[in-house]
């Protein structure tokens, strides 16, 4: 199909921008079902099984689908394209979607983290799905087109939980328990974002860069056309900035979720009401999601690494303000996590950016793929580590030692410029 398709730069242009519509078409979906979930899921699980310990199991289990499938996916691109790629992780989510929904039918806890478990496979194709804006984008368009697509879901993001009474209502009305509502609306909606890439996604951004670097250099066709997973993995280890991206989206997700997570905690251990404490969250999820765009030209216009400087120098700053707010400090505790979400959307935006920069065109699925599974293990050891820290000290004392891997970060930057420097020497 591709061979077929003029390859001239216009064309490559405007296959761009529909690739991007698609694609945020889909992440408005994916993201819909996966925030609306979240919270269902923890409810159904600490019902069926009478623990609430088994609650925090069932968002455990969303983030292993999503760190376990993210080189799967990625290894579907490089054979298959983006399309079937992304269409099978929404795809597969949507069965998750009607696992939990069986789980909660039939009181089985098993299939309920069965299904998050497929569910959370669908946040990985989300992921991936930034990506995949970059296929055809040019150097100085790739921050903006990547932010696009994460900026597509922030409307999901923010009415998936709004959705909660009224899916409920409509499971209730199909002769579902209440709790399944969320998971009937993520079935539609991940059936649907499947059908939108996989209908609409034509032709496939991956497959139609690979075949116009073909058309401009036919002796490396036949590398590109076979590219190998573990090709990408060892790429990474002799590219720091690569090596740095990965650490700068890893980082940045790691911080975000040990203090978002616990957040909640320290408010209701002072009975700040439950809207209060979601008004926090909704602030902090505007502020990862609502500046995207700006945070993207910014990458383009300014560069990488100035906005990784702005990121770690916000997310110090949240951190910081976090710890010296009380639990009923609501301004503070809002302004500090606002700029928690900035400073993560600094970092995952930026980073992934570098890391599409600094790899090989062939080889970025995979290592994407991989980037994508480092993020994900980073935020489930964030989160224990987490409970763990504010379990033997406190809310405080958690914000400021999520410090250090920031620290570590900006110390990172220089050494990576040296070895960069090094190398081409």
């Amino acid at each position: 199909m591709t061979a077929s398709l003029e390859l001239s730069p216009a064309s490559l242009e405007r296959f761009q921008r529909r690739s991007v519509s698609v694609l945020s078409a889909g992440q408005v979906l994916g993201s819909l079902a996966v925030a609306g979930s979240v919270a269902a899921g923890a409810l159904i699980a600490a019902g069926v099984s009478g623990s609430d310990g088994a609650a925090g199991l069932a968002q455990t289990f969303g983030v292993l689908g999503a760190a376990i499938m993210a080189l799967p996916l990625a290894r579907l691109a490089l054979s298959k394209g983006r399309r079937v790629s992304l269409a099978a992780g929404y795809g597969l989510g949507a069965v998750g979607s009607l696992i939990v929904i069986a789980g909660a039918l039939w009181w089985s806890i098993v299939l309920v983290y069965a299904g998050t478990l497929l569910v959370g496979v669908a946040t990985a194709a989300g992921l991936q799905a930034r990506y995949a804006a970059t296929d055809l984008a040019t150097e100085e368009t790739r921050g903006r087109s990547l932010s696009i697509v994460v900026w597509a879901g922030t409307i999901g993001a923010v009415a998936g939980p709004n959705l909660l009474e009224v899916s409920g209502n409509l499971s209730v009305a199909i002769g579902l328990p209440q709790l399944a509502g969320p998971y009937v609306v993520g079935f539609i909606a991940l059936a649907g974002a499947a059908l939108v890439l996989g209908v609409f996604m034509r032709p496939d951004p991956y497959l139609l860069a690979r075949a116009a670097r073909a058309a401009k250099d036919p002796v490396a066709a036949s590398e590109i056309a076979h590219p190998r997973l573990r090709d990408g993995i060892a790429h990474i280890r002799g590219n720091p900035w690569a090596i740095l991206g990965i650490a700068t989206i890893a980082i940045g997700h790691v911080v975000m979720v040990a203090v978002m997570v616990m957040t909640p905690i320290h408010m209701a251990h002072v009975d700040v009401t439950l809207q209060l404490i979601g008004l926090v969250i909704s602030v902090h999820v505007a502020g990862m999601y609502a500046l995207s765009p700006l945070v993207g030209w910014a990458v383009d216009r300014i560069g990488r690494i100035p906005v990784i400087w702005a990121g770690i120098a916000i997310l110090i700053v949240s951190c910081v303000l976090a710890a010296v707010s009380a639990g009923d400090d609501i301004l503070t505790l809002g302004i500090g996590l606002f700029l928690l979400g900035l400073g993560w959307s600094c970092t995952l935006i930026a980073g992934s950016t570098l890391l599409v920069d600094g790899i090989a065109a062939q080889e970025r699925p995979s290592v994407q793929g991989l980037s994508d599974l480092v993020m994900n293990a980073a935020g489930a050891l964030g989160g224990a580590l987490a409970g763990l820290i504010v379990w033997l000290s406190s809310y405080a004392v958690l914000s400021l030692v999520s410090i250090v891997p920031v620290i570590a970060l900006a110390l990172l930057i220089p050494a990576c410029r040296h070895r960069s420097n090094t190398r081409s020497l």
